[in-house]
């Protein structure tokens, strides 16, 4: 089965940097039979629950894993899918914890899913359902703000998490913190302003990071800069098109393949994501467009320089990482390269940037809004007046001095205080660039660690393991 591959591999690459880490200077931190405790899911739970739709009752099948608790409350999403199963969420709980740990995010690792596909189901449907599955989730303590904390993934959104926050809410009507036990909630409903597109941003700054330093670059060959870089994106979800957007929009990147469920779209001299966007809501399908094909994954192994994978697990693997050509890959989406496929692609000179740092955009700023909610105020609420205030006093007093005045659209863009999304992003792009440069640190002096995904591990487990022995374990 794929997620028993997905398992694997995600397991092999733990054991790969827990040998590197013993092999270096931290050596003591991680002995063999912590190192077995913390790749091991503490506890995972099946829960099935009815619900009477349709004139009859239907009865469905959720989890909820539980992966390290070395930090509470456990972090992670909930997927709706008809692929979900007990490894693929087991899996993926143990990806949040490293993900957590790398980018210092004080959560431990947690993952849920449901299995059902959301458009057999109405929206009032799929309300009752996702209430009926927040009641037994609740009466476990796997939703709650203090000890599990779930977010949108695949086949979820701010339409489920507000469901959830709400039941959670109505369940526990004391809890003066009840809009904190889920993150991804609409802005009106206690969310961050910048969570929806924060995972494919969140990519964009690692994409920037790496560039930002040549000795890396240098290693895929490429020219420094984004600018005109050639890139594929299988995927355009919410983390895809919004990596593909930016990119194209922000840095001026020319997206040369996306693909997509029923074919892909091909333009040498750049796609206008925005506008295929719009017509795959229109149209709920990307045929019509132009440059429409209806090549499948053999578009992954087409001339381009960067490839984001940005869809589901293992779209790469023994079978077609030979012909991969790109030069630099960065995962955008959870496990999309096999542990076969990554030893052929390093073999072969590949750079990739790991999915537990390029992909850690959605609980970095989960964080974000797990601490607003838990203080009850917007970011930048109380200082965002004053430091305007304190710019116009400096401003006032250059132009007193030198007897000119401010340029007026310099004036207004310095004057002008952070909003909750400038701060957002701010933050994100700071979790992003300072956590590449312990990566790249590490890649660069431990021999040990030969690639990017050894080097992002090893700090990920050496955190872990020291937040272990904190504990007294």
């Amino acid at each position: 089965m794929a997620s028993t591959e997905f398992l694997n591999s995600i397991e092999s690459n733990f054991k790969q940097a827990a040998a590197c880490l013993q092999k270096s200077k931290f050596k003591d931190c991680l002995t063999p039979d912590l190192a077995n405790q913390i790749m091991m899911a503490n506890a995972t739970y099946v829960v099935r629950f009815a619900v009477r739709l349709r004139g009859t009752v239907h009865t469905f099948t959720g989890y909820r894993s539980v992966h390290s608790d070395h930090f509470e409350p456990v972090k992670g999403g909930i997927r709706y899918d008809l692929g979900v199963n007990q490894e693929e969420v087991e899996a993926l709980a143990a990806l949040m914890t490293y993900k957590c740990a790398l980018v210092e995010v004080p959560f431990g690792g947690s993952k849920g899913g449901l299995i059902i596909n959301p458009n057999d189901w109405s929206e009032e449907e799929l309300e009752r359902i996702t209430r009926r599955f927040t009641q037994e989730l609740a009466k476990r303590d796997l939703i709650h703000p203090s000890q599990n904390v779930p977010a949108p993934d695949v086949g979820t959104g701010e339409r489920e998490m507000a469901w959830m926050a709400d039941e959670y809410r109505r369940l526990n009507p004391t809890d003066l913190n009840a809009w904190a036990c889920v993150t991804g909630k609409p802005v009106n409903k206690g969310g961050i302003t910048g969570r929806t597109e924060a995972t494919g941003r969140g990519v964009v700054y690692a994409l920037k990071a790496f560039f930002d330093y040549p000795q890396d670059v240098e290693k895929t060959g490429l020219t420094p800069g984004l600018a005109g870089k050639r890139v594929i994106v299988q995927g355009l979800g919410n983390v895809g098109y919004y990596a593909a957007l930016f990119l194209s929009k922000e840095d001026n990147a020319l997206i040369t393949h996306v693909l997509e469920r029923e074919g892909s779209i091909i333009d040498k001299d750049g796609i206008d994501i925005a506008k295929l966007k719009d017509h795959l809501i229109k149209n709920k399908t990307i045929k019509g467009y132009k440059g429409f094909t209806e090549s499948g994954m053999e578009v992954l192994e087409s001339e381009a320089d960067i490839l984001i994978p940005a869809a589901m697990e293992l779209v790469i693997t023994k079978a077609n990482a030979q012909n991969i050509k790109v030069p630099l890959i960065i995962e955008a989406a959870n496990g999309p390269i096999s542990a076969d496929a990554d030893s052929i692609l390093n073999d072969k000179g590949v750079v990739i940037i790991p999915d537990l740092y390029a992909n850690a955009g959605g609980v970095t700023v989960s964080y974000f809004e797990w601490i607003k909610n838990l203080s009850k105020i917007r970011l930048g609420r109380l200082q965002r007046r004053a430091q305007e205030n304190q710019v116009a006093i400096l401003v006032d007093g250059i132009e007193k001095m030198t007897g000119k005045v401010f340029p007026a659209d310099n004036l207004r863009r310095s004057v002008e205080g952070g909003s909750e999304l400038d701060l957002v992003r701010s933050g994100l792009e700071d979790t992003m660039r300072s956590t590449y440069q312990v990566i790249s640190e590490v890649w660069n002096t431990d021999q040990n660690a030969t690639n990017l995904r050894t080097a992002a591990m090893m700090v990920a487990l050496r955190r872990v393991a020291q937040s272990y022995s904190s504990l007294g374990i």
